[in-house]
């Protein structure tokens, strides 16, 4: 009789088991951010007790608000892509000079971008992200800590940063800016004097290519004056994991996805960068395509 209760209960388990495999595949595949897919653990950090889809949130009215939104998207989408290119007629786009792409005048626009720093490896450096005085510009601080944390494996350290979330259209699905009618970009900061580091990303072609981003030196002077800084697109090159690659190429610029600002130049202490707008430029007198050798992939023998 005992063995007999122990295999009922035996079979009720795995029947339970059965019951949530079936309910996640009908769940559809989770996000990429999902725990259950992230096998990286901080050393000495506990393991998630908890199983991630327990975690999750099944409200029915929950699912018709966020159809409705994403309805109401798909709409705007579909007139803004009659309209012509970005939502303005095609005259108007072939003629644009400059454009405004990013600026801080609420705290809604601060909501569009995320700051990071050492903090996720174990490091102790420190930023925040505010409104400027006057709600005029972004204000970007914190404290450079380039102490190394002792986890046995890290071996550099030091270094904050501040991207802009990538647009996403309707139904959650990527989109892409398209700067292929400018050459260049146009900021109007306020530094203390430290180098920063632009980023730009773009859509990866393969998905090796992910870590790829395209970067650029931006020096500030300090100072209380405000000073306008133009980086021509064809000065980004390419690197990986912040190495420089020996294959260089130009940045497509009808594939961007982002854009964002480092600062790690290994110097302990303070620093902060206002910034005002970050805008696009079409300087017709710069005729450079590419300021960097590229290689002959097929060279004929």
């Amino acid at each position: 009789m005992t063995l007999t209760m122990k295999l009922l209960n035996g079979a009720s388990l795995c029947h339970g088991c059965c019951r949530h495999k079936v309910f996640l595949q009908l769940l559809g595949p989770l996000p990429s951010d999902s725990k259950l897919y992230s096998s990286y653990r901080r050393p000495g950090a506990e393991p998630e007790k908890k199983p991630s889809w327990q975690n999750a949130d099944f409200s029915f009215k929950k699912g018709i608000d966020v159809l409705k939104t994403q309805l109401s998207l798909l709409k705007q989408e579909t007139q803004d892509h009659v309209k012509g290119p970005g939502g303005q007629p095609l005259s108007q786009y072939l003629l644009e000079q400059t454009k405004v792409v990013w600026q801080f005048r609420s705290q809604e626009d601060l909501n569009k971008w995320v700051v990071s720093s050492d903090v996720e490896i174990g490091g102790k450096s420190e930023v925040y992200l505010k409104l400027g005085r006057n709600n005029q510009g972004a204000l970007l601080y914190g404290t450079l800590n380039t102490e190394v944390p002792r986890d046995g494996e890290t071996k550099y350290s030091g270094y904050c940063s501040m991207r802009a979330k990538p647009p996403l259209g309707s139904f959650r699905r990527k989109k892409y800016y398209d700067w292929s009618n400018f050459n260049s970009l146009y900021l109007r900061v306020r530094g203390d004097g430290r180098p920063w580091m632009v980023n730009i990303y773009t859509d990866p072609y393969f998905s090796h290519q992910k870590d790829d981003l395209y970067n650029y030196f931006m020096f500030t002077r300090g100072g209380p004056y405000w000073e306008e800084i133009k980086i021509p697109f064809s000065k980004f090159f390419l690197s990986s994991r912040g190495r420089v690659q020996d294959s260089q190429h130009p940045i497509w610029l009808d594939k961007i996805s982002t854009l964002g600002f480092t600062i790690g130049d290994k110097l302990d202490g303070p620093f902060q960068l206002e910034i005002d707008f970050i805008g696009l430029l079409n300087d017709r007198a710069h005729t450079e395509e590419f300021a960097y050798e590229a290689y002959d992939k097929n060279t004929p023998v």
